[in-house]
Parts: C-alpha cells; sequence; structure tokens
C-alpha cells in the first residue's frame, strides 16, 4: 500500500497562517484537512449553535464542501422525522405489550398516577441537567443519552498521553492515519462520518488503559472487514499482534453461510477462540458493541431490537463473565431500553418518582452509618447505590411483582481501606440496624467466578424498608468495575497472576476444549452460552479445593470439571458422606468423592441434565467418536457371524470381492459397510449372501435360513453405543436376551420375556438375532426396582443405606405418596449382574417397612 499523503492545512493554514499551539507532529490531527474533520466540525457547530473561528460570519464563509454537508443535514433531518415516527408506532405496540405484562401493568398504573409529581420535579431542570441525572452509579441506573458528541483524535489523544510513551502515542497516531484513509467516504447511518466510530471504541479502550496494541487494533477493528486492507498489509506496516487483533475482530463472509444464525454463530466461535489466545480482542469487541448501543437509535427499530437482543445473549453475559462490572450494568439498561423502549421509559420515571419518595428514608440510614462506622474505628466512603432498570425489570418479571413491591432498589456501598475494616464495617451495621436472616452473603471469602468480591447483607432501616449495604476495599472496587482489564494482562514487567487472571485464564482454555469437541458454530455457542452466566454453586474437593460451577451443576458437571476421564467413568458420588446418584444437583459447600470405574462409559441420557457447556461438549464428542469405531467393531462380528451361518469365514473372501460387494450395496468402502450392519441400517445375512454370490460361493442363497440357525451373538456388555440395552425392560446379565438391529441405533438388547420385544418379533422377525451374555462379563448395568413402603419419617435414608451396603449405585429415585399412609418409591441402580440384584432384593423384603417389592 503507498504511503499515505501527507496532511494539507486547512483554509486559515493556506493563506501562510498556522494554528496557534499547535506544533508539526500535532497539525493533522487539529487541522480541518480531511472530510471527516470537516463533518466533525459541521457537527459540533451545528449542536452549539457557536461560530466557527476559522469562519467568524457563519455560513456566508462556508465553502462549497460545506454546504453540501449543510444540505446533507438537512436530509438527515428529514429521515429523523421518519424514525420518530416509527418510534412512535413503535411506542403503540409497546402499549399493547405493557398490558400483557402483568408486573408492568401495576408499574404503568403507579407511575401514571404519579407522572403529575414527576413533572413538577422535572419542571426547571435544564436538559443537560437531565443527561447528568441518566448517568447515575455504575451499579444502576445506566440510562446513558444517545452520545452527541463525536469522538476526535484530540480527544483520544489526552486520554492516552497519561499513560502511554511519546514512541507509543505515535503508533497511534500512525494507525489512525490509515484508518481515517480506509473510512474516507464512509458515513454511519446517523450520518457522522464513519471515522468517529473507531476513534470512540479506541476512547473506551483508553479509558481501560489498554496498551498501545489494543488502541491500534481499535482504530483499525474495521478496516479489513470495510476497507479490504489485508491482513499481511497490517502485520508488515504494524507487527503480527496488531494484526491478529484485528484479523481477531473481522466477521467472516457471510456468504458461505445458508442462514443468518450460522454466520453469526460462525463469527461469535471465531471471535471467542481469537479471545481464548489473547483476551484483547473481547475487550476491543466490547468496547466496539459498547459504542454501537450507544448509538442505536439511528437504525430501525426493528434492527435495534435484534442487536439489543444479541447484546442482552452474548455480549453483557461476556463483560460479566470477565468482571467488567460497569460496562456489564451498561449494555443491559441499554439492551432493555431498545428491546422495550415503552417499558423502559415507564420503570425509569417509576424509578425517578421512587427516589424523591424515599429520600428521607435514605438520607437518615446514610448520616446513622457516618456515625456509627468512626465508633469501631473504620474511616470508609459511603455512597448511594441504586438498582439498574433491567435489574429491576427482570425481578419483576421472574418474580410476578409490582414496581412498589421490589424494595431492594436502593442500596449504599462502603468502601473500607483494609479487609480486616470490611469486616468491622459489617459488625457496625448489624448493631446498628436489624439484618434480614440469609441475606448475608461474604464474597470476600469465597469470590466470585469472575473475580467479584465484597461483602453484601441487607438491613431492616428505618418504617422497615429493607437496604442493601455492600462492603469491600478500594481494590475491590476496582475489580468491581474493570474486572479481568484492571489486573491488565498485558504489561511489560512480569507480574504474577491474580487470582482473577487464573480464572479468566481457564476459562479461556475451556472455550478451547469446548471447541475442540463440538461439531459445528451453533452447537459451540450454544455450550459458551451456559458457562456466561456466574451465578455459581462452590463445591469441596476431597482435598478441600474449591471449584465453582454455575448454579444447577450435578455430580457429571463436577465430574468433568475435575477431568475429562473422571467424568467418563463416573458412576456415581459421595456427597457429604450420602451416596448419591449422577444427576444430583449440587449446592455451596458441598463436599464431593465422585465413584468411578474403568468399564462405566458416557450414557446420552447425561445430556438430560447436565449443565455446564464443558461437559456437554465431553459428552457429545465422546459418543460421536466411539459410534462410529464401535459400529464399525459391531459390524465386522455381525457379517462374520452371518458368513459363518453359511459354512464361510470372513477372512477367506477376497478383500477385492469384500470391497466390490460394500460397493455394490452401496458403500463407500468396507469400513463404511461395517458401520451401516453395526447400526442396524443393513442386516448382516442379507449382505453377507450377497458377498457370497459375488465369491462364487455355494449355498449363499440359504444364507437366510441358516442365520436363523446359528450360534447366538455374543454380548460382553463393553461394546458401547453400538450395543445399547433398551430402556423398556433394561436387562441385565443373568436374564435371557435378544437383539433387535434397529435402523440407525445398531443393536438393542432386550429381555427375551419383554412384551414389546416379543410382539416386534413377530412382525419384524429378520432383524432379530439369538444374542447371549459371554462369560465372565463385567462392567455395571441399569436396573430399575419399585418398593412400596409404609410412609414414615427415614424410610427413604434407611433403603437408601440398605442399597449402598449391597456396593450398588443409585443412579435416580423419585418418591410419591398416596392417599392411604404408603409410598411408592422407584429406584434406577446400577448393578453387576442378576445375582447381584437378588442380592439386595432379599434385603429389603426383609424390612418391616416394606410392602411390596418388584423389578420393573
Amino acid at each position: 500500500m503507498s504511503t499515505p499523503t501527507k496532511p494539507v492545512n486547512s483554509a486559515g493554514a493556506a493563506n501562510g497562517a498556522t494554528l496557534q499551539g499547535v506544533d508539526e507532529e500535532e497539525r493533522p490531527f487539529a487541522a480541518l484537512n480531511s472530510k471527516h474533520a470537516l463533518a466533525v466540525r459541521m457537527k459540533a457547530l451545528k449542536e452549539t449553535g457557536a461560530k466557527s473561528p476559522l469562519f467568524p460570519h457563519g455560513k456566508g464563509g462556508l465553502t462549497s464542501a460545506e454546504h453540501r454537508f449543510t444540505s446533507a443535514d438537512r436530509g438527515l433531518s428529514s429521515a429523523d422525522r421518519e424514525l420518530s415516527s416509527s418510534d412512535r408506532r413503535l411506542s403503540s405496540s409497546d402499549r399493547r405489550l405493557s398490558s400483557s405484562d402483568p408486573g408492568l401493568s401495576s408499574v404503568d398504573r403507579s407511575v401514571h398516577s404519579a407522572d403529575r409529581g414527576i413533572t413538577a420535579v422535572e419542571r426547571g431542570v435544564t436538559p443537560a441537567e437531565q443527561r447528568a441525572n441518566f448517568q447515575l452509579s455504575e451499579e444502576g441506573f445506566f440510562i446513558a443519552p444517545d452520545q452527541k458528541s463525536i469522538a476526535s483524535i484530540g480527544s483520544l489523544t489526552a486520554k492516552i498521553e497519561s499513560y502511554l510513551s511519546r514512541s507509543d502515542i505515535k503508533r497511534v497516531r500512525d494507525a489512525y492515519r490509515l484508518a481515517d484513509e480506509a473510512h474516507l467516504g464512509q458515513f454511519r447511518q446517523s450520518g457522522e462520518p464513519y471515522i468517529s466510530h473507531p476513534i470512540a471504541v479506541a476512547e473506551i479502550c483508553a479509558g481501560w488503559k489498554l496498551d498501545v496494541d489494543s488502541l491500534m487494533a481499535a482504530l483499525l477493528h474495521d478496516t479489513m472487514e470495510d476497507s479490504g486492507i489485508h491482513k499481511d498489509e497490517l502485520r508488515g506496516r504494524f507487527g503480527a499482534s496488531v494484526a491478529e487483533l484485528v484479523d481477531g475482530l473481522s466477521k467472516l463472509d457471510r456468504m458461505e453461510f445458508q442462514t443468518r444464525a450460522q454466520a453469526q454463530a460462525e463469527s461469535f466461535r471465531k471471535m471467542l477462540l481469537a479471545m481464548a489466545n489473547d483476551v484483547r480482542v473481547i475487550l476491543i469487541k466490547l468496547a466496539d458493541r459498547l459504542h454501537n448501543m450507544r448509538t442505536l437509535t439511528a437504525v430501525s427499530p426493528q434492527k435495534a431490537r435484534r442487536i439489543a437482543d444479541e447484546t442482552l445473549e452474548i455480549y453483557a453475559p461476556i463483560a460479566n463473565r470477565l468482571g467488567l462490572h460497569s460496562l456489564f450494568l451498561e449494555l443491559l439498561d441499554l439492551s432493555f431500553r431498545h428491546s422495550h423502549p415503552n417499558r423502559y421509559k415507564v420503570l425509569r420515571k417509576a424509578v425517578l418518582y421512587a427516589r424523591g419518595n424515599r429520600r428521607e428514608v435514605l438520607s437518615r440510614i446514610a448520616d446513622a452509618t457516618q456515625r456509627v462506622l468512626p465508633q469501631w474505628g473504620v474511616n470508609a466512603e459511603i455512597t448511594g447505590r441504586e438498582k439498574s432498570l433491567y435489574g429491576i425489570y427482570r425481578k419483576m418479571r421472574e418474580k410476578r411483582l409490582s414496581f412498589s413491591q421490589v424494595l431492594d432498589v436502593y442500596g449504599f456501598r462502603i468502601i473500607a481501606p483494609t479487609v480486616a475494616d470490611c469486616y468491622k464495617a459489617l459488625g457496625a451495621l448489624h448493631t446498628t440496624f436489624k439484618p434480614i436472616l440469609g441475606r448475608f452473603k461474604d464474597y470476600i471469602a469465597i469470590p466470585k467466578v469472575n473475580g467479584y468480591q465484597s461483602l453484601h447483607t441487607t438491613l431492616i432501616g428505618p418504617f422497615g424498608t429493607p437496604v442493601e449495604f455492600q462492603i469491600r476495599t478500594q481494590d475491590m472496587q476496582r475489580v468491581a468495575e474493570s474486572g479481568v482489564a484492571s489486573h491488565w494482562l498485558y504489561k511489560a514487567k512480569d507480574e504474577s497472576f491474580s487470582d482473577l487472571q487464573r480464572e479468566t485464564h481457564q476459562w479461556l482454555k475451556s472455550l478451547l476444549d469446548i471447541q475442540s469437541n463440538t461439531g459445528d458454530s451453533l452447537e459451540f455457542i450454544e455450550h459458551v452460552k451456559v458457562d456466561l452466566f456466574p451465578d455459581a454453586v462452590y463445591i469441596f474437593t476431597p482435598k478441600g479445593d474449591i471449584r465453582a460451577l454455575p448454579k444447577g451443576s450435578t455430580v457429571i458437571d463436577f465430574a468433568y470439571s475435575v477431568h475429562t476421564d473422571i467424568g467418563n467413568h463416573a458412576i456415581g458420588a459421595t456427597i457429604n458422606g450420602d451416596t448419591s446418584p449422577l444427576s444430583t444437583v449440587l449446592k455451596s459447600g458441598d463436599r464431593i468423592v465422585v465413584n468411578t470405574d474403568p468399564n462405566s462409559k458416557p450414557d446420552p441420557i447425561w445430556l438430560s441434565f447436565v449443565r455446564t457447556g464443558k461437559a456437554r461438549a465431553e459428552i457429545r464428542h465422546y459418543l460421536r467418536t466411539m459410534n462410529h469405531s464401535e459400529a464399525i467393531d459391531l459390524g465386522k462380528r455381525l457379517l462374520d457371524h452371518a458368513m459363518q451361518a453359511m459354512h464361510l469365514n470372513l477372512d477367506e473372501i477376497g478383500a477385492i470381492a469384500l470391497e466390490r460387494g460394500a460397493r455394490d450395496i452401496g458403500a463407500h468402502n468396507l469400513n463404511d459397510l461395517y458401520a451401516k450392519i453395526g447400526l442396524g441400517i443393513q442386516l448382516a445375512p442379507a449382505v453377507a449372501r450377497t458377498i457370497a454370490l459375488m465369491a462364487g460361493h455355494r449355498g449363499a442363497t440359504s444364507a437366510l435360513l441358516a442365520a436363523a440357525h446359528a450360534a447366538p451373538i455374543q454380548v460382553h456388555g463393553t461394546e458401547g453405543s453400538a450395543v445399547t440395552f433398551s430402556p423398556c425392560c433394561h436387562p441385565i446379565p443373568g436374564d435371557g436376551i435378544l437383539g433387535h438391529l434397529r435402523g440407525g441405533h445398531g443393536l438393542v438388547i432386550h429381555r427375551n420375556d419383554c412384551g414389546i420385544a416379543i410382539r416386534s418379533r413377530v412382525k419384524d422377525s429378520e432383524r432379530w438375532v439369538e444374542t447371549e451374555w459371554s462369560e465372565p462379563i463385567s462392567g455395571l448395568f441399569r436396573t430399575d426396582i419399585k418398593v412400596t413402603v409404609h410412609d414414615g419419617k427415614g424410610v427413604l435414608g434407611k433403603i437408601a443405606a440398605e442399597i449402598a451396603s449391597e456396593e450398588i449405585n443409585i443412579s435416580q429415585v423419585h418418591t410419591e405418596s398416596t392417599s392411604d399412609n404408603m409410598a411408592t418409591m422407584s429406584f434406577a441402580l446400577s448393578v453387576r449382574h442378576r445375582t447381584h440384584l437378588a442380592g439386595l432384593m432379599r434385603r429389603l423384603r426383609k424390612m418391616t417397612e416394606v410392602a411390596k417389592l418388584v423389578r420393573v
């Protein structure tokens, strides 16, 4: 690419004048030397009503280019009017939505009745003051107005001068020059020059004090996608690090995909995998998304809703997972604003009105807190905080509350000097106000998975008003606001990893594990979404280590979090000393020992209750890989068995004849044929007959008849998913069995007294084969029993103890009480064989509580 042309001075400089206070190094960024700079200048002049110092006579002194820009602005105004009318149509739609929401309807009623009060409150408040009111504490009320000011390279330079060297600032300017040239003539839908967007993204990154490569990538993040600049060009000009960052931020060609969902999923996949290698990718992308959300009113309401939903589903959770709490809350509120605009407006008014009503209560609590803390030797900063609008809305929806029933809208934050002072402050509060039981959380001792640390307690204030306090140190506050960016991973000096960095590194590594075990982008994104929400339970390993898992995780999720092999071979667990099935949902504080068996393998039923993306991906990966190889092994056994029924040996058939027979039957090769037989798509006797005829062997025509009298197929119990055991009768070693070649499902084993098997064999006899258990046989097999008991305290525990004494694992249990003081308990058990089960049933029948016992 050619070197950018040297910028020329603006009109003032053309007459020999220079811009005062601007040296040669600064001039390209201060002078009006491009369409972009002109657009920025004109936009600012139009909003402020000020006159340009370069054109003191107003429009009379404008150049023809400026007149064109002004006329374009008039066109934009007409477009704005169209958007406004569409907004009115959207509002009427939202009114219908609001009426269908019981919680919100009650808010509407309370707000409309209070509208006069709000008007009185807002009367006399200047627009600037109203906008200021929208930017409250980071914890709540991120009602950010549309971004009116256009970012400039000058404001970006002012921000980065505080922490970057002059040489790094020069590199940022070089990146700006290329971005400015690449986006020349491009405008955003708002009418602003496109270069204002990458500058704004870089400014957000500068607010997090990201490194120079990140700022350069932020400025260049759309150049590959929108301007055709190649990665190699960026690498040669700015280095490999910047090129890789920009490439990770670039979307994929949508023409490669059939649907928007597939294209979006693949773009997310690329971005998340790039993030796994370099977390700066997602930090820049989050800054990009934040600026887009702040300027979203420029697009159609339909597109705004789609972008808002996408932000709520993907980007906001990622920000939260990385500990970027302020960003997370702003994205939530902006998404709420555009996905439900009328509900947003109604709720905002309700909060503004409630703010005035509760002012006296909050003032009394703040005064009392400021008096008591010094008495305990705590010199702390006390600030008010407000629950985010989206947080209020979600609570109303989930708990079906009216706004007046949401009592924890307001709270306080205490910033103490040390951890010890945090606990002192907690004691001071609990002696001053009455705490609400069950509402205390110690995130200092056990931080959240995104690194968040704080003490949370809810107290009863004056007039019975519940108020939440958050108590933390300044360092904890910094982490709560900036998350992983606050620990910045890319500092030049070597520093040891913080706990948050380690947690982030482990999570990013887990993305690579999930990626390697998923089949397509849509599946990958679904797995990742599961892990994005940091509501966690904290589990203790046998060694006393703590593992954080998403809320709702089961024993299987814990097993896979420890190691893939433990998950693959898990058969049960001991939780707090009690035997528990794999499907048990875990609670914080549980101490778990996972029981394993080397012969046990993942069961497809696990997918119905696992919670984490890692566990789900590992299970599916195992089933996919084992299905094919096990189907090949089983298919070869079945074909060999059919050939032996014809007094032929598969090894004696020539390889050429076998391959030709496979192709004639419709398989790609011999292994594909074996797999089709193993999965029940092709029947082994018919294939054996075809191959025998092609090989010229006599007696091939009697193959099907001979197969009916052949020796039974041996079932070892270790064939994996190619041989499954029917859930209708759950056969175990010792039962008489039959095999059903079910198309696409391999060989399904039934008990020979199974009613379903008996009826099906009459209708479809050619798909049934004689089978028997091999000797010896190992492994565990599922069977179900139903126990009817005299209901009473501790009966379930007694039965579970008897089952455990026989070294039998319980995988599922269901109890149901009847009206006659009886109860029915259904157990899914893992046993070695029929004799093992018989021993248990003898023990249970001896119990006085057991009235009836049957195997299902």
